[in-house]
């Protein structure tokens, strides 16, 4: 009886503790469940906005641009990385500071040229203070940033030794002496040359990262903690050749200086093509100094005086009017028409119609054009329209203007306006404009349009290769087409432009004098310019030259202030094909390129040997191994810090080689 008590007794004490935890557990459960229905009811982005918004943000994080080159590989704008370096010295252990900044103050006041005690001075009184993101330097580059990171108590790292370093991207020239007003800018707000024409190709798309506040005013990034990797922009080659815009650069430079000219510009196309392999332009700021810095031969439309006569002379060769037989009687250069006096500054007489051109007759332009389309000027004008000499031209570089001409419709029309028309009055035109139209004569009729955009590529791959794109497939027909062309040889051989002339090289154009805003009161202002093609045989380059406000007491006429520029620029871009060029066109050139432009290294394997690669720059390395038939693996960007094979290894294609990237 004594044991079944003894056994009642335990069973009762059990069940009671069973009870007692099981009531615990259901209380538990009931307050969890009131805790879950007041989470539902609460205002969770108060929560949000309380407690995290407060002490973290989502920030931006850069994605790098694009780099620009030229036609040959050669980098005209590039990304370069730079490194902001920040201390948090509350994870700086005082024993690890104490005992290290004697040496580190010592590493800093080497490297940057003061004294120790004034960075000791502040780093002890940041030290103090717990500053967990104390800025010590800004704007570093990879080597700079590289050494720093090395020095005494940094060596430890963010989390040891408070060394935090964030990275930015800045956008450098590679040539800013030669075309820098060419290339551009595109910084946010303003946008201009070839950086801002191809600027959505190699702005990449930014990522997100999240930064914890530090304090009022400071916010620390979490480098581990990436919301969004960014991606980066496409590399753009354009069509600019650096030789030959050094070439023109060099030839205008010089002019300017010498006739002490307000400004000028030069443009380079490629006949067969219709790409721009040079475009300068220079404004004088001081006495012998001039600058790219404004793009004239785009965002400028001027009256184009005798080149024009190509155009309008063109209209009526090609209506059958006027042939190598047509003469005109140009009398003694003075013509009165519709009370307008028209006059020459070359003699009189009879001219054959390649003299009309060659000796830049503005009375027998004005004969001949109105003589044939005096009753229907809109004959001569529909000639204008199917040459889109009415049309803005669509191109990527931003700020073309649009041509403009006095038509019938417009009140300034009158009856001396077709006059003044044919030989380049009444109208007005930018450079790329008149050098698109003789690109298409010198393209026996096929005008293309200009380009500036050579390829797109990302990661070695090409997105995007530029073909040539017809505006008009036949301009004129073929007869009109090499009458003009014998025409313009005509007036570099024996016209206006003879002081150009070589037989070692045919050269084919017209001069211009216009005289600008001739309205206004004050001295004359003069313009001179020089339009043509080389070899007139064989056409490779369009050119067109444009020299503004030269000093008139030197020379204001296209013969002798524009056209030696032409002739200096053919001569030396025919430097790489076999032609006897006098001795006078190979002055060397001013610019020495090799010191100016970072070109890609090469990359072989030759013999089987895998060649070093450590410390060039990985974007320009790994394509050329890919072509080479080698598979590539790598990580990070930047410069290549680590190979395998290592240099010397025997390879075999399709093998893979892993590399190791660091900015």
């Amino acid at each position: 009886m004594a044991v079944l008590n003894e056994f009642e007794n335990k069973r009762s004490k059990t069940l009671r503790w069973g009870y007692l935890f099981a009531g615990a557990a259901f209380i538990l459960f009931v307050v969890f469940l009131g805790r879950i229905l007041i989470l539902q009811n609460t205002n969770v982005q108060e929560i949000k906005d309380d407690y995290i918004s407060k002490n973290y943000r989502e920030a931006t994080l850069k994605a790098a641009r694009g780099n620009l080159y030229a036609a040959d590989g050669s980098i005209l704008a590039t990304t370069v990385m730079r490194y902001d370096v920040f201390l948090d010295f509350k994870t700086i252990k005082d024993t690890v500071y104490s005992n290290n900044i004697g040496a580190l103050t010592d590493s800093l006041s080497k490297m940057f040229g003061k004294p120790r005690s004034y960075f000791r001075d502040r780093l002890d009184q940041q030290k103090k203070a717990n500053n967990q993101y104390y800025s010590l330097v800004k704007g570093l580059d990879f080597d700079e940033y590289d050494r720093i990171r090395k020095f005494p108590i940094f060596k430890k790292g963010k989390n040891r030794g408070g060394f935090i370093v964030d990275r930015n991207f800045k956008r450098e020239l590679a040539t800013t002496q030669i075309g820098a007003g060419t290339i551009g800018m595109d910084n946010g707000v303003t946008k201009s040359g070839l950086e801002g024409a191809f600027s959505k190709y190699m702005t990449g798309v930014n990522g997100t990262r999240l930064e914890q506040r530090v304090n009022s005013s400071q916010w620390k990034p979490i480098d581990y903690w990436k919301v969004k990797e960014p991606v980066d922009g496409q590399d753009v080659y354009t069509t600019i050749d650096l030789r030959i815009q050094d070439i023109a650069h060099s030839a205008l430079e010089k002019q300017l200086i010498n006739f002490d000219a307000d400004h000028g510009s030069v443009l380079v196309m490629e006949v067969a093509t219709g790409k721009v392999k040079a475009m300068v332009n220079l404004k004088r700021t001081e006495p012998g100094i001039y600058v790219d810095s404004y793009n004239y031969a785009l965002k400028d439309a001027t009256e184009p005086g005798s080149t024009f006569k190509t155009v309008s002379l063109l209209a009526a060769m090609d209506d059958g009017f006027i042939d190598e037989n047509t003469t005109v009687n140009v009398g003694n250069g003075v013509w009165t028409y519709a009370k307008q006096r028209i006059s020459d500054g070359h003699g009189g007489g009879v001219y054959e119609i390649a003299d009309v051109l060659a000796k830049s007759s503005n009375v027998g332009s004005a004969k001949l054009i109105t003589q044939y389309y005096a009753d229907k000027p809109q004959v001569f004008l529909d000639h204008l329209k199917r040459w889109k000499m009415f049309e803005k031209m669509e191109i990527e570089l931003p700020g073309i203007t649009k041509p403009f001409i006095v038509t019938p419709e417009n009140k300034r029309w009158n009856a001396a306006t077709l006059a003044s028309l044919s030989y380049g009055y009444s109208s007005r035109f930018n450079l790329l404009q008149l050098t698109t139209f003789y690109n298409g004569i010198a393209n026996k009729g096929k005008m293309l349009k200009p380009l500036f955009i050579d390829k797109i590529m990302k990661d070695g791959q090409i997105l995007y290769s530029a073909q040539p794109e017809v505006m008009v497939k036949k301009m004129a027909s073929e007869k009109a087409i090499t009458m003009m062309t014998n025409a313009l040889t005509k007036a570099v051989e024996k016209g206006t432009a003879r002081s150009i002339f070589t037989p070692n090289l045919k050269m084919a154009g017209k001069t211009g004098t216009a005289r600008f805003e001739y309205w206004k009161p004050g001295p004359a202002k003069y313009q001179a310019s020089f339009a043509g093609f080389y070899p007139s045989d064989n056409p490779k380059y369009t050119c067109i030259v444009m020299v503004n406000q030269p000093d008139k007491s030197k020379s204001y006429y296209g013969s002798t202030v524009a056209a030696p520029v032409f002739k200096e620029i053919a001569g030396k871009t025919f430097l790489k094909t076999p032609q006897n060029i006098e001795r006078e066109m190979l002055v060397d050139k001013k610019v020495d390129l090799s010191k100016m432009v970072e070109r890609t290294e090469k990359i072989a394997v030759t013999g089987k040997q895998m060649p070093k690669v450590v410390g060039l720059i990985g974007k320009n390395v790994i394509p050329q191994l890919e072509n080479q038939g080698y598979r590539v693996d790598y990580k990070g960007v930047g410069r290549i810090k680590e190979q395998f094979p290592l240099e010397g290894t025997t390879i075999k294609k399709n093998q893979r080689i892993y590399l190791s990237l660091q900015n």
